[in-house]
């Protein structure tokens, strides 16, 4: 019997949103009813407006402000430290309950599955107040949990990794399960793609240049983009830098000396089946649809806050590399962009993290249901 599930997301970037849909896809193709909803939206108008600008605008322009505010308010707990079960972090959730609660009623999902730290915030303190009575699940899209994921009221909370799942499992008191990242299944096929265009269109621009993703996220934003690329390029490689939607990057990028700047790539899997590595600064989707895609990872110059901590993170569970400089960068490029026995160990590390099948965890929370 199908079950009816509100999918909550955050156009904040592209990330969010690609877990969602692929979430709603798998739970559609099981014979459920999804209804996807951007949390953001939710809130007073202009407020989510106001909460995505403002983390864009810091994490581009400011990020030792970006920084000192994660470090104050989201970073996990210190190793070997208890933590510290938190009610709620985020004072915009009281602001989320009414209109949440008006369209769960409105709706009637059997379900609530969050994607976005802030909508776990607003479902976890309407379970603990019995405004939310159907079970709320929380698919945690960090490898490194900052406390804004962390709410003890949410029934369910699904992890990217088994490190990251006991880190919720020790902040929340909840049940937890790491089936690993969600991607499209079109990434899973990459490895083992034939021919495509893309492999024409890197040899055209680089001969037999080994290619080298740079990813910068849907917003395009990074430290030391086009000097890596500029890197990458003298060491024989070809930088294939993805700007995501800021085509000001995208131009400048484009004027650099052996260098392939694309804005944004809809055949993101057929990209990464004709490269031989990426360097990633966020440990985000992107970072995931490689593993997934059998594409070493390297990360290098992260962005403030989490970025950082999730880069230093997926290295830490031995599922990328972390190139603290450029020679560390250059060094790893070496031995990861060759066919060898260190590639192999990585790529079949990061197939690994792929465990199970999150949407159908959530369709059985549902089927829970009292």
């Amino acid at each position: 019997m199908g079950r009816r599930c509100l999918v909550l997301s955050a156009g904040m970037g592209a990330g969010h949103d690609a877990v969602a849909g692929e979430l709603a896809r798998r739970l559609r193709e099981s014979g459920h009813e999804v209804l996807v909803r951007d949390v953001l939206t939710l809130l007073p108008a202009g407020t989510g407006a106001a909460v995505r600008g403002f983390y864009r605008c810091t994490v581009r322009h400011a990020p030792r402000l970006y920084e000192a505010i994660h470090a104050v308010f989201l970073a996990p707990a210190e190793p070997n430290r208890p933590a510290t079960r938190r009610a709620g972090v985020s004072p915009l959730a009281a602001l989320g309950e009414r209109p949440l609660g008006a369209l769960v009623g409105r709706w009637r999902p059997d379900v609530v599955v969050s994607t976005f730290h802030l909508a776990g915030q607003i479902t976890g303190r309407m379970r603990a107040r019995g405004a939310l009575r159907v079970p709320s699940a929380v698919f945690v899209t960090d490898f490194a949990v900052h406390r804004a994921w962390q709410h003890p009221h949410n029934d369910l909370y699904l992890c990217v990794s088994p490190a990251a799942a006991e880190a919720v499992r020790a902040g929340t008191g909840r049940t937890t399960g790491a089936p690993g990242p969600v991607v499209p299944p079109a990434f899973h096929r990459a490895a083992a793609a034939g021919p495509s265009r893309w492999r024409a269109v890197l040899a055209g621009h680089g001969g037999d240049r080994p290619p080298v993703l740079l990813s910068a996220g849907a917003w395009g934003v990074g430290p030391g983009l086009t000097a890596t690329a500029t890197a990458l390029a003298g060491h024989g490689c070809l930088p294939v830098l993805l700007c995501g939607h800021d085509e000001r990057l995208r131009r400048r990028a484009a004027r650099l000396p052996g260098v392939l700047a694309l804005g944004w790539v809809d055949d993101l899997p057929e990209l990464m089946s004709a490269a031989r590595l990426l360097v990633d600064n966020a440990a985000g989707q992107t970072a995931v649809q490689a593993l997934a895609a059998r594409l070493p990872v390297l990360g290098h110059r992260p962005i403030a806050g989490h970025g950082a901590q999730g880069v230093r993170e997926m290295a830490a569970q031995g599922l990328t590399t972390f190139a603290a400089d450029t020679r560390e960068l250059l060094a790893a490029v070496d031995r990861l962009a060759r066919p060898g026995p260190e590639r192999d160990r990585r790529t079949a590390r990061g197939a690994a993290v792929f465990r199970d099948d999150a949407a159908r965890l959530v369709a059985g929370l549902a089927e829970r249901r009292t």
